[in-house]
């Protein structure tokens, strides 16, 4: 689980924040061979113009497009009419959206901050994070920043993951962010200055099959891997989703009682899992949604 980003983006959201339904209005749109090019997709889509371009940044974001445009294979078993969730109703679709958000890396500040800033500072601040890309583009990295964009692409994570006391409780809301139902971001203000704060715990709340399509969803291991990877790794499961120590080894628990493939070993001081076989990660989510 290496570091996957190989170039950095800042801006392409035009400031807005990834709303409910946006993800499944771009796919049919594209699914009903459209473009975003298309003289009347502001019309087709029922929003203003650079509306358009953000939400085919979001679908590139949370790999329901790729690069050029095409729908995924995510997308198709997620979005589809008869997919596992088109309307995103089940709150597990958003934890498994936020994985391939970070995982993705198209949107790079979302991979920096959970798996690189928050392992730095668990409390952080808007200028904590712009110093901490500023090292970044110091380091060899390659790149160049915008203060002013780095602010503004901050100001979007909050609003999609964190709901404000102004915004209505209904998830439709149009304004919330589409994350902001997992409550995996906080916020509090200090000396006239806003920090977040992205906290290790047990998360019970995420099902056991969302963290085992996590696992399976990397081809960096065979048939068995560490727990220290599995907590700490590049876009591993302690990192993407802030479980703590204890939550994944709950979840690790839950996950061997259901599955007769997979092995909790501890033997010598090494912790690791083992899979007497190896399901595709989307078999596994199939499953879950059909249950």
């Amino acid at each position: 689980m290496s570091e996957s980003i190989s170039r950095f983006i800042f801006s392409g959201h035009e400031s807005f924040q990834c709303r409910h339904f946006w993800l499944k209005k771009g796919y049919d749109f594209v699914n009903d061979k459209r473009s975003f090019n298309d003289e009347d997709a502001v019309v087709a889509l029922g929003v203003g113009k650079n509306m358009v371009a953000s939400i085919r940044f979001w679908m590139k974001a949370f790999n329901i497009l790729t690069p050029d445009d095409k729908l995924t294979t995510f997308a198709h078993d997620l979005l589809s009419d008869n997919g596992w969730d088109p309307y995103l109703e089940d709150e597990a679709s958003l934890w498994i959206l936020h994985y391939h958000l970070i995982k993705s890396g198209f949107a790079s500040t979302y991979s920096i901050v959970f798996n690189e800033l928050r392992k730095e500072k668990i409390e952080f601040s808007k200028e904590n994070y712009i110093s901490f890309i500023k090292r970044k583009s110091e380091s060899g990295k390659g790149f160049t920043i915008n203060e002013r964009t780095l602010h503004e692409d901050l100001t979007v994570l909050a609003k999609m993951y964190l709901r404000s006391d102004a915004q209505s409780k209904d998830k439709e809301d149009s304004f919330s962010g589409l994350l902001a139902e997992l409550d995996l971001i906080r916020s509090y203000r200090k000396a006239a200055e806003d920090f977040f704060i992205i906290e290790n715990n047990d998360k019970p709340e995420i099902p056991d099959e969302v963290i085992l399509y996590a696992i399976l969803d990397n081809d960096n291991f065979e048939k068995s891997l560490s727990l220290s990877s599995i907590e700490q790794g590049y876009n591993s499961v302690g990192s993407v989703f802030a479980i703590s120590r204890a939550g994944i080894l709950s979840k690790i628990e839950n996950l061997t009682n259901k599955y007769p493939f997979l092995i909790f070993k501890d033997q010598a001081g090494i912790k690791e899992i083992q899979f007497k076989e190896k399901p595709a990660a989307e078999s596994i989510l199939k499953n879950y949604y059909a249950n």
